[in-house]
């Protein structure tokens, strides 16, 4: 179907949504390839009967999402991706459609989250620690922090020394300052074929080489990581092994011995992000614990206690405490004290053991949910998962899939998004379980397994 130029009957209200959407379609079927200039304000309000207004909101909303780019005194004009550029694996303009959004990997949230924070919030007002306000040190600052931190790090099976641990502003921020400390420009960091769907795009920035190894069910296959270490100076490998990539590949703890034993023998750096934590009570021990003298760990709560508390922790081997502390300093310079008081004061009043709790049996009741609708679907998932991994029976594409099940109301994010090297990825989806209700859930999930179970049509793919 060609989707450039649009016309007025393809767009539903808002109108701006829909436009933007219908414009994102075009860019990433070619229609509208990187250079191209799109059409003036007035041009295109005047060809779809929409107000200037309208198709400036749009535009703003493409600029934004880094689809497009204004030239002053030129124009609007497709923006071009470059190779590291990330594809990102989630919807991001419904075009007006109420989506059930099972693209984006977020936990399950409800009221005690919003009553916990209130209280919290409420607390603060009346003995605010003076240093969260006004103190430009980290370390004295954070101190207090650290050492609570310690304690919720090592209650989720990785014992620490504080001193070892620097508090960020998420996860991300901690896989940022991992990297750079691990390796230098040019060298060579490998990781999951199918993994964290910015790491390409962050190694790239920062004039990292990436290189993808096979997998298999627990993760990268050891052979490929040997095979990787004899043929190039491999500076540090990335995994995520209890279930966090896309996947679910949950790594034994042989599997880890085994990596971490071939890391040793090559001098390899060890890059371990366990974003989601203590979710799964039952885990064999972190590379971290295995192999702490060159294990790079990193962890935080957004994912298992609440997205809006944007807080993580990275813990370096004793030797590059230094270096590591450097590099966040000139990065990041220190976490948000105001949000590492709140997670400490959970961490010391339960408040943080009980939201994890509470996370646990709502995702294991999301999870029998998927288990029920898949039914004798081939799809991959880890305890207490947050998401389920669906290779697709052919002769599903997945960009296919993904297109019709958003026409149907349902978003997923296609393999693709998560592919490291240049291989092709394999025709799958992720499914996330930890958006919506229940109730919209089932109802996705449905909608889902009655497209799998079903071939494609190229003329409902059209419509």
């Amino acid at each position: 179907m060609t989707k450039w130029p649009i016309q007025k009957d393809d767009l539903a209200r808002p109108a701006y949504r829909a436009l933007a959407k219908k414009i994102v379609e075009a860019i990433e079927s070619g229609d509208l390839p990187a250079g191209a200039q799109l059409p003036t304000h007035r041009a295109l309000s005047y060809d779809l009967e929409l107000s200037v207004q309208t198709v400036s909101r749009a535009y703003d909303e493409l600029s934004r999402l880094g689809f497009v780019v204004g030239e002053v005194g030129r124009g609007s004009f497709v923006r071009g991706r470059k190779n590291g550029d990330a594809q990102v694996p989630w919807n991001r303009s419904s075009g007006g459609m109420d989506l059930i959004d099972c693209s984006m990997l977020v936990p399950v949230t409800g009221d005690i989250h919003t009553n916990s924070m209130a209280q919290t919030l409420g607390e603060l007002s009346k003995d605010l620690p003076q240093g969260s306000l006004f103190s430009f040190r980290p370390r004295a600052t954070l101190e207090r922090h650290v050492i609570e931190a310690a304690r919720w790090i090592a209650w989720g099976g990785v014992p620490v020394d504080p001193e070892r641990i620097i508090p960020t502003n998420g996860n991300t921020a901690a896989m940022s300052v991992a990297l750079q400390t691990a390796a230098l420009p040019g060298e060579l960091i490998v990781t999951e074929t199918l993994g964290h769907h910015t790491l390409k795009s962050l190694t790239s920035t920062l004039g990292l080489r990436l290189q993808g190894l096979a997998i298999d069910s627990e993760g990268v296959v050891p052979e490929a990581f040997e095979a990787a270490c004899r043929k190039n100076a491999v500076k540090a490998l990335f995994l995520m092994p209890s279930g966090l990539g896309p996947t679910c590949a949950f790594a034994s703890l042989g599997r880890r011995q085994t990596l971490s034993d071939i890391a040793g023998r090559h001098g390899v750096w060890i890059i371990e992000s366990d974003a989601w934590g203590p979710i799964n009570p039952s885990r064999p021990p972190a590379f971290a614990e295995l192999a702490p003298d060159r294990t790079f760990y990193f962890t935080g709560v957004t994912k298992c206690l609440l997205p809006g508390l944007r807080l993580g922790w990275l813990v370096v081997p004793e030797s590059m405490i230094s270096a590591a502390r450097n590099r966040h300093l000139v990065t990041n310079w220190m976490a948000t004290p105001l949000i590492a008081e709140i997670a400490t004061r959970w961490i010391i009043d339960g408040t943080a053991h009980d939201l994890l709790k509470w996370q646990r049996k709502n995702l294991a009741r999301r999870n029998a949910i998927v288990k029920s609708k898949f039914g004798l679907l081939d799809f991959a998932s880890s305890p207490h998962g947050m998401h389920v991994w669906l290779p697709l029976p052919e002769p599903w594409k997945a960009q296919d899939f993904v297109e019709l099940a958003r026409n149907e109301g349902v978003a997923v994010a296609a393999s693709s998004s998560f592919r490291t090297g240049e291989q092709a990825a394999p025709e799958a989806v992720r499914v996330c379980v930890g958006t919506a209700t229940e109730q919209e859930l089932a109802k996705g999930l449905g909608i889902i397994a009655r497209l799998a179970g079903s071939s494609p049509e190229p003329a409902l793919l059209a419509i």
